[in-house]
């Protein structure tokens, strides 16, 4: 029972900061089920998956429901999201097998998204915004959205983590879209991309239901409470947030790099 009740809580906070940044909850999951339950790195990432399913499910309902969501204008990135996620899913055994070899450059990544959104969030503070369009809708060539849900499908099918890191910047920064709605837009993609890795990682066996069932009760109610803090944050803070948040995600891959897989 004790055991339960942490991973509970853990899900619940996993869940409040998915629905408040537009992130699937694994930066908080994935080490409290590798290190803390002790779940292999293949078990972690198969559970990992389905309790995030969970957290874009709810969070994306909140957001749609909060206006930050133009389904129409994300179905591109959905479709191609979907395509990718499967795709590389039927790799997963292979990397469970293997050492990730991908750690170097998602940490690179990772710091310089995280890098350009802190940045952005002071300009904002300070009224330095970059011109921004105020539609809440997505607006590029097919050729991006295109790119961005394959982008945003590899991780979840590949590793069995989440997009965050790719959809809110790639929303925000190349499509253009409010901060929030890039949330929003991120949760709802995401949700399409996690549920079809979920139902991979089940029936390859990767998926620890003792686990992943309190696991997927916390994140579905802490990512509606998060959603709904969204509205109270400002978009320079949301911006800072998840710049700050990022910033610690690409130090841990590249910490461990050569080490440990994460």
């Amino acid at each position: 029972m004790p055991e339960v009740l942490q991973i509970l809580l853990v899900g619940l906070m996993a869940g409040i900061i998915g629905g408040l940044l537009g992130i699937g909850g694994g930066i908080v999951l994935m080490p409290f089920l590798r290190f803390c339950v002790g779940l292999s790195p293949a078990y972690a990432a198969g559970t990992c998956i389905v309790a995030v399913f969970c957290t874009t499910l709810s969070g994306s309902y909140r957001h749609h429901k909060l206006g930050h969501v133009n389904i129409r204008s994300v179905l591109p990135v959905i479709a191609a999201g979907v395509v990718a996620t499967a795709v590389f899913s039927l790799a997963f055994p292979w990397m469970a097998r293997h050492d990730h070899r991908l750690d170097i450059g998602t940490g690179l990544v990772f710091s310089l998204i995280s890098a350009r959104m802190i940045i952005e969030g002071l300009l904002e503070i300070f009224g330095r915004a970059l011109p921004r369009s105020g539609a809440d809708e997505t607006r590029a060539s097919l050729v991006h959205t295109l790119a961005i849900g394959t982008a945003g499908g590899a991780l979840p099918g590949l590793l069995g983590i989440g997009t965050g890191g790719i959809m809110v910047p790639a929303f925000a920064l190349i499509l253009k879209t409010p901060i929030k709605t890039a949330i929003g837009s991120s949760l709802t993609c995401f949700c399409a991309n996690a549920l079809v890795s979920s139902a991979f990682k089940c029936a390859q066996g990767f998926v620890d239901p003792t686990v992943a069932g309190p696991a997927c009760v916390g994140t579905l109610a802490g990512a509606y409470l998060g959603a709904t803090l969204n509205r109270k944050f400002p978009s320079a803070m949301l911006k800072i947030m998840f710049g700050a948040v990022f910033a610690y995600v690409s130090l841990k891959f590249l910490l461990s790099f050569g080490g440990a897989g994460t």
